[in-house]
């Protein structure tokens, strides 16, 4: 097993200020990460028909979206920009990337799943999540332990220009996201904005609220999970929803809908046997125990079976908008808020423990 261990920064103030913090801290993840993009599309030219500069425009007609409802966390966008020193239409472009590219990239092989009081060996809440995302971005992960001024305190993944969005505040409250892709997308919120919204939450309905914020322009699936034990899955996308309960104290979500009605709005269903074998495969692993630990979550996120399309992916060649690999694996304990990351594949990589104070 590799020892690197996953950059932390500390961040704390007011919205712009955490902004600039983390722009000035990860100045070479920010940069990193844009390149990264601009080589994406430059590479997909022939499928999306997007140069760099089209999207710079696409992206500017999100953001008054974002302003009207989250202004705060515009305000966060702007800050990583002036701290990195780069132009905030770029920044701009790398969240709004999956709806300016109208959701052609389709990638789509993270595995979320969480266990509460009644499948664990020590009574503690557990959630995690496999980050699967182009090779490229993997060297620009990093943590954030955020106290801002207004909000709770937030301990999460994130990577290059991104705004935060995986993770777990001081109410208890953890959130994963995995990327569905379905017919009625719209210019809107973009869905990086919602999802860093839940981090604010206090209760797990306002943090359903935040992730069904009206004119947004797509969803995710979160697994949300409170420290009382309650699991919800909220299937979402730019116009409808569905939740999903985890009754009998656990919940795995991958990249397609479960919901029969999510399911008839579901984008080139077809494409979807990767998902759909993660998804089978991870709850057969989580359903053998009901006495799971940290440890028992990371051997399920180490998994290999049916790869390249196993929930430890390192599937890396291939067309550019299908490739992608496990670039980071958590495990979060809601009970002891804490998070055990692995910096890439989890299978080749130590976790490595971080302390939520608040």
């Amino acid at each position: 097993m590799k020892e690197k261990m996953i950059p932390l920064i500390s961040i704390y103030g007011s919205h712009r200020q955490m902004g600039n913090q983390i722009g000035e801290a990860c100045r070479q993840q920010v940069a990193h990460s844009i390149e990264n993009a601009r080589t994406l599309l430059s590479d997909a030219y022939n499928d999306l028909q997007l140069t760099w500069g089209g999207a710079q425009i696409q992206s500017r007609k999100y953001i008054p979206f974002a302003e009207e409802r989250y202004p705060q966390y515009v305000e966060e966008l702007h800050g990583i920009a002036e701290g990195a020193n780069v132009s905030f239409d770029d920044v701009a472009v790398v969240n709004a990337m999956e709806a300016v590219t109208t959701d052609a990239l389709h990638l789509m092989k993270c595995t979320s799943l969480a266990v509460n009081q009644s499948c664990t060996a020590n009574d503690n809440v557990l959630v995690a999540h496999n980050e699967d995302w182009v090779p490229e971005d993997e060297d620009d992960v990093f943590l954030v332990h955020a106290q801002p001024a207004d909000e709770p305190p937030f301990l999460a993944m994130t990577y290059g220009c991104l705004l935060p969005n995986i993770g777990f505040n001081a109410y208890g409250i953890a959130q994963c996201c995995d990327s569905v892709y379905t017919e009625d997308c719209r210019i809107g919120i973009p869905r990086i904005i919602v999802s860093r919204a839940v981090l604010a939450a206090k209760r797990p309905s306002d943090a359903i609220r935040h992730m069904l914020a009206p004119k947004r322009a797509a969803g995710y699936n979160h697994l949300l999970v409170h420290e009382s034990g309650e699991i919800y899955s909220v299937e979402v996308s730019a116009r409808q929803f569905a939740l999903l309960y985890g009754e009998d104290g656990y919940m795995v979500h991958t990249n397609h809908y479960v919901d029969p009605e999510m399911k008839k709005i579901e984008s080139e269903p077809d494409e979807l046997i990767s998902t759909r074998v993660r998804y089978w495969r991870a709850s057969r692993l989580l359903t053998q125990s009901r006495r799971h630990t940290v440890k028992t979550l990371q051997e399920i996120l180490r998994d290999h079976l049916n790869s390249p399309d196993a929930i430890c992916n390192h599937d890396t060649a291939g067309d550019p908008l299908d490739r992608e690999k496990t670039i980071t694996s958590l495990v979060m304990d809601l009970t002891t808020r804490q998070m055990h990351a692995a910096w890439g594949n989890p299978c080749e990589n130590t976790y490595h423990t971080f302390q939520l104070n608040a």
